[in-house]
């Protein structure tokens, strides 16, 4: 016991020579005013856990459901240069956006997504980040909520907007392969402070929760020209895919809608609703129902958010 106690004393007398030396050189123990911690990013769960909801997709604005058709092999084709892209560059997650409303920018998001999903081993990802107008739940008949606006305000979690669908009419029907391989974040009920949630820091962390599960991610984003929502977005993006429509999209919105990314990569154009294709230098990619895209402006189906 005596050493025990011997121990004790030599060391409150070596704290209390340290504490004077510390007075003697002016130092002292700043106690940090607590800080509040930070939310840490959530990891959703792989694709096989995400909930299923109920879909009923319109067939007629997806017609990559189809097995076969002029939609189906222009999607293909543009695929496929999104593949060779990818070999050249790191290409995983794409906003689509346009000048103006109604040149088919959803269109084009929600079957690039689902051609995607139905060549690939691994699930594609495809986001409703038109605050404003959403509409690709319509497209895929299922519920908006919760959704992407509910993540950004933090009423909701990455975990809970995610949902894929198991709708036995859609798994014993054209484009079971796509659709079954297929996540999807709606856009979400409608707050208050839209301009603020397009630059909120939460959509960084949504994207680096969710891109370990899924080969690609297809993000819908508001027209360029009305809102900048589309421009905050394209910093968490790897490419910008522009959307404009055939006798539509005069050439100066398509100018000023490309120059709106000049600080990101923009990938090229789709032109919507194209009865033929442009013969020029440029080179295309190809699209939907008489639609083509391009590496510089180009094509693609007709479909009109």
């Amino acid at each position: 016991m005596s050493r025990i106690y011997e121990a004790l004393e030599k060391a409150e007398s070596e704290r209390a020579t340290a504490s004077t030396s510390e007075k003697d050189h002016g130092i002292c123990t700043v106690t940090m005013p607590f800080e509040e911690e930070q939310p840490s990013v959530t990891t959703t769960q792989p694709f096989d856990s995400i909930p299923m909801r109920p879909w009923k997709p319109c067939e007629a604005a997806l017609p990559t459901l189809a097995d076969s058709g002029v939609a189906v092999e222009q999607f293909r084709s543009l695929r496929s240069s999104l593949y060779q892209m990818r070999a050249q560059i790191s290409l995983k997650t794409i906003i689509i956006s346009s000048g103006m409303p109604a040149e088919g920018k959803t269109f084009i998001a929600a079957n690039l997504a689902l051609s995607l999903a139905r060549n690939n081993e691994r699930p594609v990802l495809l986001i409703d980040a038109d605050l404003r107008r959403p509409s690709i739940h319509r497209l895929l008949g299922t519920p908006d909520a919760p959704g992407l606006m509910q993540y950004l305000v933090g009423s909701a979690t990455s975990t809970e907007i995610v949902q894929r669908t198991n709708s036995a009419e859609i798994m014993n029907g054209h484009g079971a392969r796509a659709i079954s391989n297929m996540g999807f974040i709606p856009a979400g009920q409608n707050t208050s402070n839209l301009p603020e949630l397009a630059g909120n820091h939460r959509i960084e962390e949504l994207i680096t929760s969710v891109s370990p599960h899924f080969s690609w991610i297809i993000i819908d984003s508001s027209p360029v020209m009305a809102v900048t929502d589309a421009v905050d977005l394209a910093r968490i993006a790897d490419g910008v895919l522009l959307v404009a429509r055939e006798a539509t999209t005069k050439y100066g919105t398509a100018q000023l809608a490309h120059a709106a990314f000049s600080r990101s990569r923009v990938l090229g154009f789709v032109i919507n609703a194209a009865q033929n294709a442009p013969r020029n230098n440029y080179e295309y990619l190809y699209c939907g129902d008489g639609t083509h895209a391009t590496s510089s402006p180009g094509t693609a189906p007709g479909g009109g958010a």
